[in-house]
């Protein structure tokens, strides 16, 4: 009989994968579209509106801070309604706020629509990564993670050249290039939202194409074999208070605050080093995305086969930071192209290494509040990276005295990196009967 059910759970899972992770996968390559379209109008909004390297800087960062400020309640609204509902709210008014920005007359209208963005989109992340705890074992969601981030590669590789064309429509009817930008892709965003109602059900109970017998086995092994509480109350110290989620939300913090920091200034990095126009900009820019899509199918695959995720965490963060450390003292113009293409391979790579440990240590409402408490602390490293990365390079002139900064924060990152994996055999160790689903450290 148990041979029996992990037939029908291979195969209900085959069929989850083949129906939840497009509609997944295609709001969040629409969020980081959204999220990030900005990038490519940085050098236009300030030759525009006057939106100067700080000024953009700060913007491009406050939108993390309303986002930081609404993910939990967010996710605790999720738990309530469904991911159907809420994941399609999200997305209609987050198009809906994106499509706004082609009105942004200066920096207080940029600065406030921004964090209007923030507040719209939030909880989209931890939303995402909940319905993946409710649909999958802990087995495949190294897999089914790192299919997810395929999204934000893909991206960067698609949505990059297709920004840069879109601002290639400067003039046309009375707008700018990047008031075009901001409207077809909010718009776009809208259309998203809607497709997720029509196609994502909210538990595996609620899927017509899977039978009744495979509703049940997929949310059985999803469980795993540990419980949750079933409120808040009285367990904050479990869900926010454990040790190894306050080392996986400082992790975190330190990977979001260095891939925000380049990531949100790799336009700019790109026009620096000698790439003019904005499709050529773009689609520079789109190439390192193929670098993220490397990194987040091959650590899930080596990870399949040798085990050891805290212990590739580690070498990730290793890695990512010694090439940040190689692209500061190089002055070889393609030489900087391809380690800015390897540190997105570890930057980026690691992540489903990263969200599969989290989801490994909760389950039921403490896994929605958890993964939404992570990815908060995580939002604000992405507030901080390119705030400061602004005000670095707009302060001293210098395109290396942002990635000094880079590569010091890098360095933390793998101490806490390497102290996490301490902590969660430590955990696994001493107390397992506290760890909500099966560990995969």
């Amino acid at each position: 009989m148990p041979h029996a059910l992990d037939a029908v759970h291979e195969t209900a899972t085959r069929k989850a994968i083949r129906r939840l992770l497009p509609v997944m996968g295609l709001a969040y390559f629409m969020s980081y579209v959204d999220r990030t379209n900005v990038a490519l109008a940085k050098t236009q909004l300030e030759a525009d509106i006057g939106i100067s390297a700080a000024a953009y800087g700060l913007g491009a960062g406050v939108f993390f801070l309303s986002y930081a400020l609404l993910e939990v309640p967010s996710n605790l609204v999720l738990y309530r309604v469904g991911a159907r509902v809420w994941i399609t709210r999200i997305a209609v008014t987050w198009g809906l706020v994106s499509a706004a920005l082609m009105f942004v007359q200066g920096p207080v209208s940029f600065y406030v629509l921004r964090f209007a963005l923030g507040a719209a989109e939030a909880g989209l992340y931890p939303a995402l990564m909940y319905t993946v705890t409710l649909w999958f074992s802990q087995r495949h969601r190294v897999t089914v993670v790192g299919l997810i981030y395929t999204a934000p590669a893909l991206a960067t590789v698609l949505g990059a050249p297709a920004g840069g064309g879109l601002m290639s429509l400067d003039g046309v009817g009375g707008f700018e290039g990047w008031q075009w930008m901001f409207l077809v892709e909010g718009l776009v965003t809208v259309a998203v939202g809607v497709l997720v109602w029509c196609a994502l059900p909210s538990r595996p109970q609620d899927a017509r194409w899977l039978s009744s017998e495979e509703a049940d086995v997929l949310t059985e092994r999803a469980a795993g074999s540990g419980s949750s509480p079933h409120r808040l109350r009285g367990n904050l110290g479990l869900a926010f208070g454990r040790p190894v989620v306050l080392l996986l939300a400082a992790t975190y913090f330190v990977n979001q605050l260095v891939s925000s920091a380049v990531g949100f200034n790799l336009p700019s990095i790109v026009e620096g080093l000698g790439v003019s126009g904005p499709m050529n900009i773009g689609l520079v820019t789109g190439s390192m995305g193929l670098a993220v899509l490397a990194g987040v199918l091959f650590f899930p695959w080596l990870h399949g086969r040798i085990g050891n995720d805290t212990g590739l965490i580690v070498v990730c963060a290793v890695a990512g930071t010694a090439v940040m450390g190689a692209y500061l003292v190089t002055g070889w113009v393609p030489g900087r192209f391809a380690l800015l293409f390897v540190a997105n391979f570890f930057l980026m790579g690691t992540l489903p290494l990263f969200w599969s440990v989290a989801m490994s240590r909760m389950s039921g409402l403490m896994a929605a509040v958890g993964l939404a408490f992570i990815n908060t602390v995580g939002l604000l490293g992405g507030f901080f990276g390119p705030f400061v990365f602004g005000m670095l390079e707009g302060r001293t002139g210098s395109d290396r005295a942002p990635f000094v900064f880079v590569v010091v924060v890098g360095v933390v990152g793998i101490a806490l990196a390497a102290t996490l994996r301490r902590i969660v055999a430590r955990e696994d160790t001493a107390r397992p009967e506290r760890v909500p689903a099966a560990s995969t450290g």
